[in-house]
């Protein structure tokens, strides 16, 4: 049984590719602080990529950095205040990237 669709293992459906989320092109990148008790996260959000893909792009982004981070939801998070070095591997790899955010 798998644990997550529980269904047979033959008949499981999590490792189908999922379709790559909506999105308007535009890369959003911002910095956020709350509920991580006051520690600083840059977040990258509009990346219509498939999972794999955005796995791959968020170890890009994190060892451009040096430091850590996950994917959750479609999001990428990179640990730190990293937004510019972020936006300048983005748009260097040609994605329309905006700023957002205070």
């Amino acid at each position: 049984m798998c644990p997550v669709c529980r269904k047979p293992a033959a008949q499981c459906i999590c490792k189908q590719a999922r379709p790559a989320p909506p999105s308007d092109g535009i890369v959003r990148i911002s910095r956020e602080t709350k509920g991580r008790g006051g520690k600083a996260v840059t977040v990258v959000r509009g990346l219509a990529l498939e999972a794999a893909e955005l796995d791959k792009l968020a170890k890009q982004l994190k060892a451009a950095c040096g430091s850590g981070g996950t994917v959750k939801d479609g999001v990428v998070e990179v640990q730190g205040d990293h937004c510019e070095k972020v936006i300048a591997l983005l748009q260097a790899q040609g994605r329309t990237v905006k700023r957002a955010g205070g």
